[in-house]
């Protein structure tokens, strides 16, 4: 065909390009470059608590909202490598210590930024977002010193500052449930009670905290997850003063105390990372979320910072599969894999490590092991518990999957913030009405996507690390506030010292507070 045909015939020449806006406006929804306009450096908003220099975290983060020159937000990525971040000390003098990787591109518009300093800066931190060239929002940013770095011993002695400081949430209604049952805390009471009930149960450590220096003794054989408990306590008085306050943590699987609060004796408060519906622990966040928190861009490769930036992609471009790789330390994760093998087309699971059902291992056969951040690319994520909750959930809430949970009589501490058919999906325990929630998903796209939205927002609030340090003091401090008499370092209590090489050294410019003699009376 000719030129002069194609003026000719209207039809014809105007065909292509219908069909290049109708492929745009099909795409719109899953490509940076449909959305309307460039980034607009001056409109985009920068917060969070990077950038307030009295906010001590292992690792400091902040926020980058990408919005465009008519000032829109972003809902998906402008692209991976769109923003930058300088961070320099505000003295030539003064040499700073810090990492700082790049944004991570959360994929919904937003950048996670974070930077671990590995020693304190007296004068303070220049910090510069940019894209491309043009600073961003309100760059560059000020952190007038000092700022101090995760191991500097330098508590702040004003619990209220601290708690504002941290943005910390006036009440936690799971730590309220859980003291319901201890109105009162006798701590010679559970000096003779509890050693003789549970140290014959797995691991339990005794603690004492008394003038921010952490005290205990190990009871029970399997005690190797004190670590776990001693780095948190530790990190925790290096940032704030903690309460004098004795108690005991189990570092096992199991929540403990099976007594209800009428029953006569009545429980004992045992402080454990998981609860139960039929036991009166108190609930702490998990040794696992604790640990990654501390040891973010350092000692873990999956932690709930990282996993914000690999969250697979964008929905419409995820296997419509729901999906599980995990050991067998459940019986319902072995019937999950023979749901699978029947319904291939909807479900992908499999058994990656065998050790409590080995028998079964010849006919369901071993899974090869996928890495974490490659399971969100798949739309749906199933949650079965393990031998108690399955520590992965907040990781699998953090992605932009939708969670299918089992129904568990096991908790975290966030649980109770979190509602079915509005944050995830639940399945019964048996599992028998999966196969049918995933049809449901599959035949209820948009809904099922506004649901893992919605659970990835919240869970991004709860689980973020100043939310951590302020739910581990408000137990000590609540615990604390109902003991009634002082509590005590026992002489086969050891000191938990903290880490004293070169990294702890640091220049603490906080006023020393001088004990008050008042705390040392008999009834607290």
């Amino acid at each position: 065909m000719t030129r002069k045909d194609n003026l000719l015939n209207p039809t014809r020449s105007l065909f292509p390009l219908v069909c290049i806006v109708l492929i745009l406006s099909t795409c719109c929804s899953d490509f940076p470059c449909c959305q309307a306009s460039e980034v607009g450096p001056e409109k985009c908003l920068v917060w969070g608590p990077g950038l307030d220099p009295k906010v001590v975290l292992p690792v400091r983060y902040f926020i980058i909202q990408a919005v465009n020159s008519a000032g829109k937000n972003f809902t998906l990525s402008p692209g991976k490598d769109s923003f930058r971040v300088k961070i320099v000390s505000l003295s030539q003098k003064e040499h700073v210590r810090i990492h700082v990787p790049l944004p991570l591109d959360r994929g919904d518009g937003s950048f996670l930024m974070r930077y671990r300093l590995y020693g304190s800066i007296l004068k303070g931190l220049k910090v510069e977002v940019l894209y491309r060239d043009s600073h961003v929002a309100k760059s560059p940013y000020t952190l007038q010193g000092p700022v101090y770095h995760e191991y500097c011993d330098c508590p702040e002695h004003d619990v209220p500052t601290w708690q504002s400081i941290m943005q910390c949430p006036a009440e936690e209604p799971q730590i309220q449930r859980d003291f319901n049952a201890f109105p009162s805390i006798d701590l010679q009471r559970l000096l003779q009670e509890v050693p003789q009930r549970f140290s014959n149960r797995g691991g339990l450590i005794h603690y004492a905290v008394i003038n921010n220096q952490v005290y205990r003794r190990s009871l029970g054989k399997y005690t190797d997850f004190k670590m776990f408990s001693d780095e948190m306590l530790l990190s925790l008085a290096r940032k704030v003063r903690l309460p004098d306050v004795e108690f005991y943590i189990n570092v096992g699987d199991w929540p403990m105390e099976t007594r209800k609060a009428d029953d006569d004796p009545g429980p004992v408060p045992i402080i454990s990372w998981c609860g139960s519906t039929d036991t009166r622990d108190i609930i702490l966040p998990t040794y696992d979320i604790t640990h990654s928190t501390l040891e973010t861009m350092r000692g873990v490769s999956n932690d709930l910072l990282s996993v914000q930036g690999n969250t697979g992609p964008p929905w419409a471009n995820k296997t419509e599969q729901a999906f599980f790789r995990g050991r067998d330390s459940r019986e319902e994760r072995l019937h999950l894999v023979t749901l699978s093998k029947k319904n291939p087309e909807l479900l992908d699971a499999g058994i990656t490590g065998w050790f409590f059902f080995r028998e079964r291992e010849k006919d369901l056969g071993k899974a090869n092991l996928v890495g974490f951040f490659d399971f969100f690319k798949y739309k749906y994520q199933v949650n079965v518990d393990g031998t108690v909750a399955a520590y992965r959930f907040p990781y699998l809430m953090l992605g932009n999957s939708l969670v299918l949970k089992q129904i568990s009589p096991y908790y975290e501490h966030f649980y109770t913030h979190l509602k079915p058919g509005t944050h995830y999906i639940h399945v019964k325990r048996s599992l028998s009405d999966l196969i049918q929630k995933i049809e449901w998903a599959k035949e209820n796209d948009a809904e099922a996507q506004a649901i893992a939205k919605a659970g990835q927002a919240i869970v991004r609030e709860l689980v973020q690390p100043n939310r951590l340090y302020c739910y581990y003091f408000s137990v000590l401090q609540m615990y604390s506030e109902r003991q009634t008499s002082r509590p005590t370092q026992h002489p086969d209590m050891e000191l938990v010292p903290q880490p004293s090489d070169q990294s702890a050294l640091c220049s603490c410019q906080r006023e020393p507070q001088i004990d008050d003699p008042s705390r040392n009376k008999d009834e607290l």
